[in-house]
């Protein structure tokens, strides 16, 4: 894209911390054009504030079957996008049988099957548009579950692999998947956590995630680090797996 043309993005997930700053970031390469999804309806008109010439539109939470059609509106209302961002999540469900069921079903159903679904619906209107880059926010958590997050972590792992699996799917339509894989990340959502080693913030996965969009990349790691910690730890044998602090 050359310089001074207006990028067009749709973030799903309208209030994501770290959404929200891969937005800001594309926007200080080329102008953005940003639409934003969300749940939060005060919360989406705040951020829109900040966010030059932005829109926004509620999403409704489980209303899968209003998905395709909630995404094909906002590429209609923007004339369609160049980079969808899908930033849709919640962490709960960390102490695993123990968890409330409700929380752990809301987290199984919101970080796999409402983002798949609007995976799906996003896709679906980049493929008949024959461009764009699909950008999914993932996990290290994916790689392997981990007793502390094992709910979270599978959730996750479904989600990158539906990703990974349509990315290959996409070859040669023109349309691109990045699946961003940060560890730790200090947001809203993991505060009063005790923070987990080689802990990032969501500029620093923007700025990993716009660099990768520059390049071929179809997976990214915040930090890189973390590709090699686990390519260790997903062939652990489990009794010593179990054992770690994790």
């Amino acid at each position: 894209m050359s310089a001074g043309t207006e990028q067009r993005v749709l973030l799903i997930g309208g209030t994501s911390e770290i959404g929200l700053a891969i937005v800001r970031r594309l926007g200080a390469e080329t102008p953005v054009r940003a639409f934003l999804l969300g749940r939060d309806r005060d919360g989406l008109a705040a951020v829109a504030a900040t966010l030059p010439g932005s829109d926004y539109d509620l999403l409704e939470a489980d209303a899968l079957d209003t998905h395709e059609a909630l995404v094909g509106s906002a590429f209609d209302r923007a004339g369609g996008f160049d980079v969808v961002v899908l930033a849709v999540g919640v962490l709960g469900g960390q102490a695993g049988l123990d968890s409330d069921r409700s929380v752990s079903e809301t987290v199984m159903r919101v970080n796999f099957l409402g983002a798949g679904s609007l995976l799906l619906a996003s896709l679906g209107a980049l493929r008949r548009q024959r461009r764009g880059t699909m950008v999914v926010l993932s996990s290290v958590a994916a790689e392997r579950a981990r007793k502390s997050n094992a709910i979270y972590g599978a959730a996750k792992a479904g989600l990158d692999a539906l990703a990974q699996g349509l990315a290959d799917s996409l070859a040669g339509t023109g349309v691109r998947m990045l699946v961003v894989r940060p560890g730790f990340v200090r947001t809203r959502m993991t505060a009063g956590l005790d923070p987990q080693p080689f802990a990032t913030t969501a500029e620093a996965v923007a700025d990993a995630t716009v660099k990768a969009l520059a390049g071929r990349e179809h997976t990214v790691w915040v930090p890189p680090t973390l590709r090699y910690v686990f390519a260790v730890l997903r062939h652990l044998p489990r009794p010593i797996y179990r054992r770690l602090p994790l």
